[in-house]
């Protein structure tokens, strides 16, 4: 199914180039095509566009190879959402007729990173952007753009602009999320919204683009004051790229973890996810968002100091056992602890198992002592550890473990926190890890509703809780 719709995308875009088969003079509408101008919007957009993913230009390829320096061909990390740049896209829609506008996406989107099948992907990006470019060209034209641009009369030309903007977008967007839904990806009609205001600004670049290209220095002055929006889009992938970097690191440390410790498979990601969940309830800003994710995705990583046995254990642990896994929270403080951009984050894998009276571990601290991602962590790893099914014990309901997290809120439990997760699940609902296929090898007794409390104070590090309870 799939395949036929990018073959039908695929012939309406040649549907949209077909005046090229009769001379190639005219774009289709008796405007002749103005080659020159067509050949160097298509490479300054193909070079942005590398720019904006943080790929090699062309143009540094080439030098590259002239110079017998070899050129890699490992993938590249995928390019996020929302890096397409297209102010010269843009100005082709204003200042080219529909089929001229349409050859300059054809380059960008041909030589662009995509992920596999590339062939398929780049031709399917191919013509869907010739397509919306040859439909907002169509739209400006049919707005009486272009009589107003080439008097600079405004705010009708902006108006025309708008409406071209607005039309990419709409086609862009309904082509997508049809293909999106084809291949089963979830929640396609946020497709259609999102890339609206960069594609204005997109716009507005294009449009100055436009007023400088008529203006008395012509193309030298257009491609002069595309500087800006060159070292914008630079900026912008360098940011991109250190941001998977960073990813990337969390996400190696999370495997090896899991590898070790197989029963708590996708708990590292979970409680990344329900530490989110009540952060976005306190109204948390994004990049602390952001770092608190990075936290409780790595809040265990300290595992990897301990023995493998002690954390499959099918059964109760002896004190000197306990105390061996107490030590993981100070291991994975120090094998993170050069890691620079996880901040704070490093303070919440450290403290996590802290509890609000004072009686956790690795140093006993107390109330406001306990660093904030630390205090979330800590309901998110227990809310978690209870609806998990383990070796050891089935999991709980989700009710059953909201109502022990209340219980236990004050003594062990930031109740501010606790009651950010209530929300955040009631809003959002929750779904526990599934047994595996076949369930869990030997006897799984049911774990017991209330969290043990420790038999008497001790000092830090503190005594663990039972592996009955939270963990």
């Amino acid at each position: 199914m799939a395949l036929g719709y990018v073959a039908v995308v695929l012939f309406a875009a040649l549907g949209c180039l077909a005046p090229l088969a009769y001379g190639g003079h005219t774009g289709g509408d008796g405007e002749p095509l103005d080659w020159p101008r067509i050949a160097l919007l298509a490479v300054l957009h193909l070079c942005l566009e590398s720019l904006a993913q943080g790929r090699p230009t062309p143009c540094a390829r080439l030098w590259r190879r002239l110079r017998g320096r070899p050129v890699a061909d490992a993938p590249e990390p995928p390019a996020p959402r929302g890096s397409s740049f297209f102010p010269v896209l843009f100005a082709g829609v204003l200042m080219l007729p529909p089929t001229g506008a349409a050859l300059v996406a054809v380059p960008g989107a041909l030589v662009g990173h995509s992920a596999a099948p590339r062939t398929l992907r780049r031709v399917w990006n191919a013509a869907q952007l010739a397509l919306a470019a040859y439909t907002a060209s169509g739209v400006f034209r049919l707005a009486g753009g272009e009589r107003l641009l080439l008097g600079a009369r405004f705010p009708g030309a902006a108006l025309a602009v708008l409406a071209a903007v607005l039309a990419f977008c709409l086609v862009n967007g309904v082509l997508v999320a049809a293909m999106r839904r084809l291949v089963g990806c979830p929640r396609t009609a946020e497709r259609l919204l999102p890339p609206v205001l960069p594609a204005l600004l997109h716009g507005v670049g294009g449009l100055m683009i436009a007023v400088l290209w008529h203006g008395p220095y012509g193309a030298f002055a257009a491609v002069i004051g595309l500087l800006p929006l060159t070292i914008s889009a630079w900026t912008s992938a360098q940011g991109h790229r250190e941001q998977s970097a960073h990813r990337a690191t969390v996400q190696a440390l999370v495997q090896a973890v899991e590898i070790k410790d197989a029963y708590t498979r996708g708990h590292s990601e979970r409680v990344g996810r329900a530490s989110v969940l009540i952060a976005r309830q306190l109204g948390m800003g994004e990049q602390r968002i952001r770092t608190l994710h990075f936290a409780g995705t790595l809040h265990d990583v300290g595992k990897l100091a301990v023995a493998t046995e002690l954390l499959r254990r099918n059964g109760p642990l002896t004190d000197a056992e306990r105390r061996a896994v107490e030590v993981h929270p100070v291991f994975g403080h120090e094998l993170v602890r050069d890691l620079a951009f996880l901040g704070e984050a490093r303070d919440g894998i450290l403290h996590h198992h802290e509890r609000l009276d004072g009686r956790g571990y690795p140093h006993g601290l107390a109330g406001e002592r306990i660093p904030e991602f630390a205090r979330i962590i800590s309901v998110a790893d227990a809310f978690d550890s209870m609806t998990s099914t383990r070796s050891y014990r089935r999991g709980r309901p989700v009710e059953e473990a909201v109502a022990e997290l209340e219980r236990c809120a004050g003594s062990q439990f930031d109740p501010v926190m606790v009651d950010a997760l209530v929300a955040a699940v009631a809003e959002h609902g929750w779904q526990p890890e599934p047994a595996p296929p076949g369930g869990w090898d030997g006897e799984v007794p049911d774990i017991p509703l209330g969290v043990p409390e420790p038999a008497r104070p001790l000092p830090a590090p503190g005594r663990a809780l039972s592996r009955g309870g939270p963990t």
